[in-house]
């Protein structure tokens, strides 16, 4: 299940601030690491911290390398959980799953986009990544997402707690 992102008004700051915080990522690209369940990814799923999965506890070493990324997370979205980048590889394809069970919605801002066949279906739907834009869906539910081009998809991802 997708949500209008508009319903929540962080994901504003998030889009207005989307190539500031492109430029963070590309600061710790070099730093990302496998994504630790590799029965739902094989490989290809990479991955940078900035708080912690699931409770959204600052990881302080990451956050000091991604200052704009971290206060927009902290000032905008008082009830976060986790926040950090995640990379899919060509030709990686996360097996359909559930998420952690606790109160929280998951927003996806885009960062970089391949053309190509590059996207998320959560319970049937299927939405497709915009370099720039946001997209806010249930991680409760059965979703699974894919990278079928020949370049990288780039999202900063953020769980919260919807107030709406």
């Amino acid at each position: 299940m997708f949500f209008d992102s508009a319903d929540h008004p962080f994901t504003r700051a998030l889009e207005a601030n989307w190539r500031a915080i492109a430029a963070e990522f590309e600061s710790v690209r070099g730093d990302l690491v496998d994504w630790v369940e590799k029965e739902l990814h094989g490989s290809g799923w990479k991955v940078f911290g900035l708080h912690d999965f699931p409770h959204g506890r600052p990881i302080a070493a990451h956050v000091a390398r991604c200052p704009l990324t971290a206060s927009l997370v902290e000032s905008c979205i008082p009830r976060h959980g986790a926040a950090g980048f995640s990379l899919l590889e060509p030709g990686t394809h996360i097996q359909p799953h559930v998420g952690w069970p606790g109160p929280f919605l998951r927003c996806h801002l885009g960062l970089i986009v391949p053309e190509g066949d590059c996207g998320i279906e959560v319970d049937g739907a299927v939405r497709r990544w915009e370099a720039g834009k946001t997209i806010v869906f249930d991680d409760r539910l059965r979703h699974e997402a894919w990278n079928r081009s020949g370049g990288e998809r780039v999202v900063f991802l953020v769980d919260f707690v919807p107030t709406t």
